[in-house]
């Protein structure tokens, strides 16, 4: 467990298909290696895209169950289980803390999803961190957004490690599935813009809706939001940002995650690509609710 007073790391990280949970490639291998190069956290706080709501909420129930919400991929993925505890505890911690901003205690309708546990079943494979995920309020504006990432900020002089867990480009109509190395032009561009803004001036991020790409690459803000929450920690630390991993897979999905207060991981290298996604003669791409 890490010392009291030690500043816990903070990261987002490019989920891409929910089969990386199952495979071993150079995502996965990040977000392993990120894992392992940290202190333990007291608890983990997870921003998914996968809890899109009209509310605000954090998860309070002790033993939060493992959501398979997707559809179309083989029943191996449906198996898994991520048996991680919840922490009641920190969910009160959390409504506190950012008052007067609202948050409910949400003790039996949610628990943690694919956008959460396809990442955390590398990074802490043992499943014994409290999990707790804070959902993404569709009503609030991209600084609103902000605004709240500030606030949940001394969390990580708390001992939580805070995750956004997302894709930066994510664009399920424009997927080609059976190109898990590929990236368009057009997400490149945009990954790298979000760089340049990452790197540079992680405050200005909402102004990336003023790229040019910015359309193709974000046609639903549910994947981009946890990068603002990432940003927005960013930004109250002053402290520079990290990428762990990079690329696209898929032609329209980035796979970029970037680290805050880590050490340096070394982007792994391999001959494997990012998960795959399955055959749209099975279930179109954007039903399968990657």
């Amino acid at each position: 467990m890490n010392e009291p007073g030690e500043r816990m790391p903070a990261a987002f990280l490019g989920h891409g298909s929910p089969m990386n949970a199952l495979e071993l490639n150079r995502f996965s291998r990040a977000w392993r290696d990120f894992g392992q190069s940290i202190p333990p956290p007291r608890a983990i706080l997870v921003v998914s895209a996968h809890w899109y709501v009209n509310f605000t909420a954090v998860t309070a129930m002790a033993r939060p169950r493992t959501i398979h919400d997707f559809y179309g991929f083989p029943r191996a993925l449906f198996e898994v289980q991520y048996p991680a505890p919840g922490d009641p505890q920190l969910a009160e911690e959390i409504a506190e803390l950012v008052k007067p901003t609202y948050v409910g205690l949400d003790s039996d309708s949610w628990g943690i999803d694919h956008g959460t546990w396809s990442v955390l079943v590398h990074a802490f494979p043992q499943a014994q961190i409290p999990v707790v995920q804070l959902s993404i309020d569709v009503r609030k504006s991209f600084e609103e957004h902000l605004t709240l990432a500030a606030r949940l900020a001394p969390l990580r002089e708390r001992g939580v490690l805070i995750l956004g867990s997302g894709n930066i480009v994510h664009n399920l109509r424009a997927l080609r599935w059976n190109a898990p190395e590929f990236g368009f032009d057009w997400a490149y561009r945009f990954d790298d813009a979000a760089r340049a803004v990452l790197i540079d001036r992680c405050s200005d991020i909402a102004s990336l809706v003023e790229h040019p790409d910015f359309e193709l690459a974000v046609p639903t803000p549910d994947h981009f939001i946890p990068l603002l929450y990432f940003a927005g920690l960013a930004s109250a630390a002053d402290r520079p940002v990290r990428a762990l991993v990079t690329g696209c897979a898929l032609g329209s999905i980035s796979m970029t995650s970037y680290t805050l207060g880590a050490a340096r991981v070394t982007q792994p290298e391999g001959p494997e690509p990012a998960a795959s996604v399955p055959d749209p003669a099975i279930v179109p791409a954007n039903q399968t609710n990657l």
